[in-house]
Parts: structure tokens; sequence; C-alpha cells
């Protein structure tokens, strides 16, 4: 899956190279029989647009990698320095087009349009918008950041070109010069995207919070299980499009025998990753059932800590009979900052409710 997957990628990058080829091929031609040094100029520039769609072609086939001692889960986060680096092109490209852009208003200069520069200027459009839309779908589609990020350069080489043909159609009816204007305005939303395009990669690569949709497919999944009683602690890392690492816990019945524990965690692992191709770790929590006392203190105690301001979930009760000790997990709110002096106050609230017991709380994090 992940070959053929990566195989796409390198077939939709070879697509935009040989567009951007071909269209500074037809500038070039163009410019020299005519002996428009400008349009010269601009084939040159379709030339180096074709730099993020190799940029991306060496970033996928570096991430196809096999995994290795210093590195155990693959290359796969390869990928997401490449879409870090398309990203910033753009946004290069933007701060470049800005300055000149503004350079343009202090100081106008009036463009001069001709028959054959209108017609390429409409070429150039529909070639960059065909080949934007296409590579941006494809990128989508395969969850490649490279991708999109170079689908939308492409596609924001179009929306420049295209206020350069509104600007010389301005010019040439009413013979007002706003090239400048035009140009400012969309180079600062080809800016702002291109600094939207860098938080994604960015963000996978810092660690980004799983979706509330996926947790709760996960959960979902956990729950599906007959014996799981609560699903906690969830935490997904990505390394790579194709490989997700995680980890979550489980409450079943304090009455499951060692063996039955074993081939439940097998059973959910393998469910895991044949639905989501997660190599999931499945952790256990005893859930004391029935009508007996230990049963009722850990719905007591529950039921005393949710009650408490700021407490999001408990989870994780455990009694030590030997030192008449309970620990407990809670996952606090946002709000609360002070890991330290919740713990404090928690355990002083619960050695109120419960006196005969001593409590040992850690505070856990809400991690999806």
């Amino acid at each position: 899956m992940s070959m053929d997957r990566n195989k796409r990628i390198v077939r939709v990058s070879i697509v935009g190279i040989l567009a951007n080829v071909l269209l500074a091929a037809f500038k070039a031609a163009v410019g020299l029989m005519a002996g428009a040094i400008a349009i010269v100029m601009d084939a040159v520039n379709n030339l180096s647009d074709a730099l993020s769609s190799v940029i991306t072609i060496v970033g996928t086939k570096l991430s196809e990698r096999p995994a290795d001692h210093k590195h155990p889960f693959g290359h796969g986060r390869v990928e997401y320095f490449s879409a870090i680096v398309i990203s910033l092109i753009v946004i290069f490209a933007g701060v470049t087009s800005l300055v000149e852009s503004v350079k343009k208003i202090i100081t106008p200069t009036t463009p001069s349009y001709t028959t054959l520069t209108l017609i390429i200027i409409m070429v150039a459009i529909v070639v960059k918008l065909v080949l934007g839309y296409y590579v941006k779908r494809e990128g989508k589609a395969l969850k490649s950041d490279a991708l999109i990020a170079s689908g939308a350069d492409a596609l924001f080489d179009a929306l420049v070109t295209l206020a350069t043909l509104i600007s010389a159609g301005i010019m040439l009816i009413w013979n007002v010069n706003l090239d400048g204007i035009f140009g400012t305005l969309i180079s600062i939303v080809i800016i702002k995207a291109g600094a939207e395009m860098l938080a994604s990669p960015v963000g996978e690569l810092l660690g980004s919070r799983i979706s509330p949709e996926f947790v709760s497919e996960l959960k979902k999944t956990a729950m599906s299980f007959e014996e799981v009683h609560g699903v906690y602690d969830i935490i997904v890392n990505n390394y790579g499009p194709n490989v997700m690492i995680g980890s979550l816990h489980v409450s079943v019945p304090d009455n499951m025998t060692a063996r039955e524990i074993h081939l439940l965690t097998r059973t959910m692992s393998e469910k895991f990753f044949k639905e989501y191709g997660i190599i999931m770790t499945v952790g256990i929590y005893a859930d004391f059932i029935g009508d007996t006392p230990l049963a009722r203190l850990q719905k007591e105690v529950f039921q005393a800590t949710n009650e408490h301001p700021g407490v999001m979930q408990v989870h994780a009760f455990y009694f030590y009979e030997d030192r008449n000790l309970i620990t407990i997990d809670i996952v606090p709110e946002e709000t609360v900052k002070d890991d330290s002096a919740f713990a404090g106050t928690m355990k002083n609230y619960l050695l109120d409710r419960f006196p005969e017991h001593n409590f040992f709380v850690v505070v856990d994090h809400n991690y999806s």
C-alpha cells in the first residue's frame, strides 16, 4: 500500500515537472521569435516552478528507505520536511512578489501589453489552474502535504497571472494602472496561505493532537469488545503517513485471568492494525465489579472525584490493602496549569471525604 502511494506521488510530481517544462518551452520559443526578453525570463521562472515537484520526488524516495538501527520507525517523516521546504518556497515567492508590487505602487511604470503577451498569459493561467487542481486533489487523496503544497504553489501562480491579466484589461480599457495594488493584495494572500501550509507538516513533526472524530472512532472500536468497560489515555504518533504508533488503556473486569487478558489485548492490537494501520499497545486497568466492598469504594471515589471542579476524567483506581492506599489517575481540565498544586488539592479533598484511607493522586493529561 505504501509503495503504491509513493508511486502515485512520484507520478503526479513528474506530471508537474513536464507541465512546467512544456510551458517554459512554449514561452521561450514565443519569446525568442518575438524578441521579447521578458517572456524568455518568465520561461526560466517556470523551470524554477518545477523545483517543488523535484523536492516532492526526492522526499518521497528518501521516505521509502527502510527502518534501521538509528531510525526504527523508518524514514516516513522525511515527507514532512519536503512539505516544509515547498511551503517556504511559496512564502519566499509571496514576499518577493510583495516587494516588487510595493515598488510598482511607489514608482509606477506603465506596462505595455501586446496580443502575444495576452495570449501567453491566458495559456499560463489555464495550464497552472489545471495543474494546480490536479496536484492538490491527488495530494489530499494521498494525504501528502508535499503534493498539497506543490499544487497550491501552481494555483497561486495562476492567481498571480490572472491578476496580471485583469490588470492588463483595466489598463487597456480605462488606462488605469492597478498592477502594483493587485500584486500587493495577492502577495499577502500567498504569504498567508504559505504560512498555513507550513503549519501542517510542522505540526506533524512536533506531534499534533489527533482529531476528536478519530478519537471517537478508536474508542468505539475498543468498546466493541465485550470485556472492555472504559477506554483511556489514547496516544497516537505519526512516523510518516504510513506508520502510526499508539497506546491506550482499557478497564476490564478484575476477575479476568492473565490468559484471558493476553487474548484480549492481542486481539485488540490486531484489530487496530488491520482497521487503522496503528501499531497499538493496549494497557489494562482492573475494574472492580459486582456488589463487593472494593467495587462500592471504587464507585464512591470516582463519584466524589468527578464532583470536584476542574476534573475532566478519573480512572485507574487501585487499592493497596497492606497500606490502605488508594491510587487514581485524574485528567484535569485545560484551565489547570499547576499539576502539583492540583494533585495536592485533590488528595486533601479525598482525604476529607474518605478519612479512613490514604490517597495517591496521579495527574494525567488528555493527549487526544
